[in-house]
């Protein structure tokens, strides 16, 4: 089954859309963090937050619970899950070499290094074995993966039973009165500045095609239970521009 997002590329040419994809985030990594907080206008740190809480809450009595954040890119929700988690470890995995060495750098000054450690992995074909943490993460990521449902079912395999899954996703408001201003925001005010911090010129108009293109709300939810979590949710905030995505491996 190809789903819609997997169609959509960086570049447009016949790479894989992965070998595009790690091009594209090593091209922006020294801007990403900035266009992050610019173009979210910082709100992205409160969508982490809500999700870390969640994460919190359904991990509290675990002594010291092994999360996976698939996508890891910069390592910003790795961090935070190691700050705030209860005595968590956490690996991150990313496509892109650029986005990991900065993610890195970030872990040393904070001083996280014996918990969190940031990889170079493929979402396809994690290296890891089968039940091997107790919560999966990917934060802004899903959209980019090559083959959606085979990355959910690889967050599966490696997942505990009884395991989180826990995905905050880009998606579209469906309000007719907030749709018109987030289209003019995402496709034209978003792509120019994209282009002036990060010099790639398809980058950030790659953003709003993918999230456009992504499975959203019951749809996403029907391809996390086709992979083999259990019990989906979502939950839309700030108008529908973002959705928390759980779920359990059963």
């Amino acid at each position: 089954m190809e789903i819609d997002a997997e169609k959509v590329n960086p570049y447009g040419d016949d790479r894989h859309k992965g070998e595009q994809v790690r091009e594209m985030f090593d091209n922006i990594a020294p801007a990403y963090d900035f266009m992050n907080r610019a173009m979210t206008m910082g709100i992205d740190k409160l969508w982490r937050r809500k999700a870390v809480g969640m994460i919190r809450r359904r991990l509290r009595s675990i002594p010291s619970p092994q999360i996976l954040d698939v996508a890891t890119g910069t390592g910003d929700l790795a961090i935070l899950l190691a700050r705030k988690v209860q005595g968590a470890r956490v690996t991150g995995i990313d496509l892109s070499e650029g986005m990991v060495e900065i993610g890195r750098g970030k872990v040393a000054k904070a001083a996280l290094a014996d918990r969190v450690s940031l990889n170079i992995a493929d979402c396809l074909s994690l290296p890891f074995p089968d039940n091997a943490f107790d919560c999966i993460t990917v934060a802004y990521g899903v959209r980019n993966f090559e083959r959606l449902l085979d990355g959910y079912r690889e967050m599966a395999r490696v997942a505990k039973p009884g395991g989180m899954l826990c995905v905050i996703e880009l998606s579209t408001p469906a309000s007719a009165a907030v749709k018109p201003l987030y289209n003019l925001y995402t496709r034209h005010i978003i792509p120019m500045v994209g282009r002036m911090a990060s010099h790639d010129t398809r980058a950030y108009s790659y953003l709003p095609e993918s999230i456009a293109a992504v499975p959203q709300g019951a749809a996403m939810c029907s391809l996390i239970e086709q992979a083999g979590f259990a019990d989906p949710h979502w939950m839309p905030l700030t108008f529908g521009a973002c959705t928390i995505y759980t779920a359990t491996k059963p």
